[in-house]
């Protein structure tokens, strides 16, 4: 077999071949990164399958395994996203002053935006167990400012 109908030969079956890369070079796209709008004062109170919410927009974000998820401030008074334990939204507040910093980089292992000024956005949390994550502002968890993050 000539030379170059070997490399031909070659390069047609790379792509068939188990383990390689797909054909064309590229890989598989990354799931996207999702940014929740923060805002008491665009507020939509809706009922939801976990409880009255607002304050978040969505009030439900539905993301796949691997995303990442932000909050912005897009209002022109401090809120935070905290994460709350349980299947449904307690009465009153849960939340303490740790609400008010930072923490946390997966939507498993709990988080908290930290105190998020207007204008500013969260640190950047990874999708990374399915799941349902519930959460709230410390500052105006009775408006009622409350989310949820649906991980599939």
């Amino acid at each position: 077999m000539r030379p170059l109908a070997a490399f031909i030969l070659c390069a047609a079956f790379a792509g068939c071949t188990p383990g390689a890369p797909p054909a064309g070079g590229g890989s598989a796209a990354a799931p996207a990164s999702v940014t929740i709008d923060v805002s008491l004062t665009a507020s939509v109170v809706t009922t939801t399958a976990y409880g009255t919410s607002g304050g978040f927009t969505p009030a439900i974000t539905t993301v796949p395994v691997g995303a990442t998820v932000r909050f912005m401030n897009v209002d022109s008074f401090a809120h935070t996203s905290t994460s709350l334990t349980g299947t449904s939204f307690p009465a009153p507040s849960p939340f303490d002053a740790s609400a008010q910093l930072t923490s946390g980089a997966t939507l498993s292992g709990g988080w908290s935006s930290g105190t998020l000024g207007a204008g500013n956005g969260s640190q950047v949390l990874l999708a990374d167990k399915a799941g349902t994550y519930l959460y709230g502002c410390f500052f105006h968890y009775t408006a009622p400012m409350r989310g949820a993050i649906v991980v599939h």
